[in-house]
């Protein structure tokens, strides 16, 4: 939606040339004297038609890099792939090696480190905890129209405050302005789950899609389906699936519809599965099987990309001459990006919201820590904690660290990875926030 409020039917129309040509002129504008200022009528149309300049740029820029990437396939033009940094003492890293490459990923600029610094980072995370959400958006907002080249942790904290809040338009506005700053693709809009959807927490069984998904993966079904048995809440990754055929399309598809029924659903990596099947299908092309555009069309409606979900549904109807399946919300459902990778261990599941003294929260943990070496939060609906409850949960982390013992949150959103290393839990547990 923020896209179209920058041509609104309200502004007038200006030609696209017209409009670079005035941005020209406006250089020459800039270095006369101050005997003609302009006028607010003036500096008003200018900034419009910067900002269709803007969009105008952006959309050309994607048409040459899809043209680009056509004509450019071949390995002899890929661009190699940046080294890692080496750790500066590799000893001391006690987490596996996969781990390791998530948190030197060439994706997480250099910036994000010092993020704890800035002022105005550490103010915001301060203030959602407190429950001043309006606050913290103002000042995130300042922040980033203040400094917008400058540390990219303001805008992802914003990102995720938006989900949070369920504040889509802003949202999108803000992606825009991403995508013109860094030149990249901003992040998916992935909103927040109802507080009632989320009550529950404690040990997440979890089960795992691999390699080619065909007819031989009913024995990964089998499991999954076990895994599900009795489970509230069930995480399954996709992120590990190298292709898909019909056969297994049709497996995941069946199995995914009724893993919904009555249970709640973390999903990951499904992004990079919805590519896959998206590659075995062409509108127009009717195949033995509808089962990959089943699929496809069910990720799409899991993820809540309801406009996508219409456009595939208008291919399906021209290919197979029928009705696609309507669009319904998602409902007990969240999707998370992809995981590089993590123990085999059950993630413990940190509710929605931390608030106060949460004493039955803290004894669960203690009780799952008897039997476990490591703990590994998941953090992937929890939403917002409070600054008491922050303050209680970095104490009781103190007591059950040790030189033996690994602790990790995974998939915090921005907001509270910042108010956590403000707080100090850098010392006692590994912080991975979400990336972006």
């Amino acid at each position: 939606m923020g896209l179209f409020s920058l041509f609104r039917k309200d502004k007038p129309i200006v030609d696209e040339d017209e409009a670079y040509a005035r941005l020209a002129a406006n250089s020459e504008l800039q270095r006369r004297d101050d005997a003609s200022p302009l006028s607010a009528q003036q500096k008003l149309q200018l900034d419009l038609q910067r900002d269709i300049a803007r969009a105008t740029v952006l959309k050309i820029d994607a048409i040459e890099a899809a043209m680009a990437a056509d004509m450019f396939d071949e390995p002899a033009f890929r661009r190699p792939q940046r080294r890692s940094a080496a750790p500066a003492n590799a000893a001391a890293h006690t987490l596996d090696d996969a781990v390791t490459e998530l948190l030197e990923d060439d994706d997480i600029p250099v910036e994000a480190a010092a993020a704890e610094s800035a002022p105005a980072v550490e103010e915001a995370a301060i203030l959602y905890a407190n429950g001043e959400t309006d606050d913290a958006c103002r000042l995130l907002a300042d922040a980033v129209r203040g400094d917008p080249a400058g540390d990219r942790t303001a805008w992802w904290m914003l990102f995720d405050l938006y989900c949070v809040l369920g504040r889509q338009e802003a949202f999108d506005s803000l992606s825009i302005d991403y995508a013109s700053t860094f030149e990249t693709s901003p992040p998916p809009w992935n909103p927040a789950l109802a507080d009632n959807a989320a009550a529950s927490s404690g040990v997440t069984p979890s089960a795992t899609l691999a390699g080619v998904l065909d007819a031989a993966t009913s024995a990964q079904i089998a499991h999954l389906r076990a895994a599900a048995e009795g489970a509230a809440v069930l995480r399954l990754d996709f992120s590990r699936v190298t292709a898909v055929e019909p056969a297994g399309c049709a497996l995941l598809y069946d199995t995914l519809r009724e893993l919904q029924r009555g249970r709640e659903l973390i999903l990951g990596g499904v992004d990079e599965l919805l590519l896959q099947v998206r590659a075995i299908v062409d509108v127009g092309r009717r195949d033995d099987s509808a089962a990959p555009w089943l699929l496809m069309l069910e990720l799409l409606r899991l993820l809540n990309r309801e406009k996508e979900f219409d456009e595939a549904g208008m291919d399906y109807c021209v290919t197979f001459e029928v009705s696609p399946p309507p669009f319904t919300p998602p409902g007990k459902v969240a999707s998370t990006p992809r995981q590089v990778a993590g123990p085999a261990a059950d993630r413990y599941l940190l509710p929605r919201t931390l608030e106060g003294n949460a004493e039955e929260v803290w004894s669960a943990i203690r009780a799952h820590a008897d039997d476990c070496p490591a703990l590994v939060f998941d953090c992937s609906r929890l939403a917002r904690i409070d600054y008491v409850a922050a303050g209680h949960l970095l104490a009781l982390l103190q007591q059950l660290a040790g030189p033996e013992r690994r602790i990790e949150f995974r998939e915090l959103n921005h907001m509270i990875a910042a108010l956590a290393r403000l707080l100090g839990y850098g010392g006692v547990a590994r912080l991975m926030p979400h990336r972006y």
